[in-house]
């Protein structure tokens, strides 16, 4: 694999884990909250990390940045959640430069997702980035490659079927309800949480079932009314979180906390209830599934109903992963022509430094001597020298080192370049 400019003393590197070799329990222990990844950020900075970028969502927690090893980008991942070296090295994966560059655009457009084309990821790639942003560890490179990730992810959308039908984990959560419910729009569902999932399940809940018996409760009131007010559902009090669910039917739980918010003790009553729980880590304690009448899902069952629709977007692949091989082509050139940047501008002093020298010897000899007009034809003349050099190492296609180091040695340019 070639060597990409991207940073002078370090590597490009992605470490992380997802839903391929991690399941719930273990993605639980590497989940992060919005405060534990504010402190990762810090302490990175301090660190004097170039750029880094943090994706943590239900089906996967990766770090993307620049680092000498990559175990430094792991240390700082297990010091803010519950995970562990040991157990990263057993379902962990890290890539380096290229590989890294790529696994982030089949991210992004949602070829790597656990529905294939859920395209919600590419919001927090946007969010992941706005973070970045604000702790001062979003770079020219990590903008860039952002940008075009998102201009992928954009006409993947709108040129493909890569995302057509509705197949989601949210939908994935109503097909599950409507399968298994009887009478769905006439039963009693509560949901307990504002997190995204959840609401994107209420608002398929309302729009394909007709139920009006959709009652949300969350900790914070006030988030609660903003989405109640949205779908026209009524709010409870978080003091009346036991009591609506031994009336309920239907219990959604999308509170994204680092901890259990369900337990036996919340379920008092002996009516059968289905419990969807959408939260990494696991939110509903798992000895609920113990008691009598309680059916518990977790969302990892939930990506694992496949239909007609997943096998048509398979057939999209093709055309997405075309798309990505030109965008990402047009990053990679950007990403080279930062590597002979450097040497073209040396080059360039260079020839000015030669020029110099040449019209102060000739306006010493020649009587009468022009130097606004010998000017005017040398720039001309250097400008064309080095656009010849520069549009020969773009057209090498990744392989410009040779060239560089045989113009570097020609007009004696020292230039660190790696």
């Amino acid at each position: 694999m070639r060597d990409f400019h991207i940073s002078k003393h370090h590597s490009f590197y992605t470490i992380g884990l997802s839903y391929e070799k991690a399941d719930a329990e273990v993605r639980g222990l590497f989940a992060l909250d919005n405060a534990a990844k504010d402190l990762l950020h810090r302490e990175a900075k301090e660190e004097g990390v170039e750029g880094l970028l943090l994706i943590a969502t239900c089906n996967r927690t990766e770090i993307y940045g620049f680092a000498q090893h990559p175990y430094q980008l792991i240390q700082l991942l297990c010091k803010y959640t519950k995970g562990t070296v040991e157990v990263f090295q057993e379902v962990g994966y890290i890539f380096k430069n290229y590989e890294a560059i790529n696994h982030l655009f089949r991210v992004g457009t949602g070829l790597d997702s656990q529905i294939l084309g859920d395209f919600e990821i590419i919001a927090q790639v946007k969010q992941s980035f706005k973070r970045s942003k604000k702790h001062g560890l979003a770079n020219h490179f990590l903008e860039r490659l952002c940008n075009s990730v998102i201009r992928a992810s954009k006409r993947i959308k709108t040129e493909t079927d890569l995302s057509s039908g509705a197949t989601s984990v949210a939908f994935a959560s109503v097909a599950y309800i409507m399968a298994n419910v009887p009478d769905i729009a006439d039963r009693e569902i509560l949901l307990f949480g504002t997190g995204k999932i959840g609401r994107n399940t209420c608002e398929n809940l309302i729009k394909h079932t007709g139920n009006s018996h959709i009652t949300l409760i969350n900790r914070t009131r006030e988030k609660a009314e903003k989405v109640g007010g949205k779908f026209h559902i009524v709010v409870k009090p978080f003091e009346d979180l036991s009591a609506e669910i031994s009336r309920t039917d239907v219990l959604i739980v999308a509170t994204g906390a680092q901890e259990p918010t369900i337990t036996k003790d919340h379920l008092q009553g002996d009516n059968p209830i289905l419990i969807l729980d959408l939260s990494i880590p696991k939110n509903v304690d798992k000895e609920v599934a113990e008691l009598d009448g309680v059916t518990l899902i977790h969302l990892d069952h939930l990506s694992q109903i496949t239909d007609a629709t997943l096998e048509r977007r398979k057939e999209q692949i093709p055309d997405a992963e075309a798309i990505i091989k030109v965008i990402k082509s047009d990053f990679i050139q950007w990403l080279e022509s930062r590597k002979f940047a450097p040497v073209i501008k040396a080059l360039k002093e260079k020839l000015n430094h030669m020029k110099e020298e040449e019209l102060l010897v000739h306006a010493r000899k020649i009587q009468g001597f022009n130097s606004d007009q010998a000017n005017i034809v040398t720039d001309r003349i250097i400008d064309k020298i080095t656009r010849h050099f520069a549009n020969h190492l773009k057209a090498a296609n990744g392989n410009a080192d040779e060239s560089l180091e045989l113009i570097q040695k020609i007009f004696q340019i020292e230039i660190d370049t790696q």
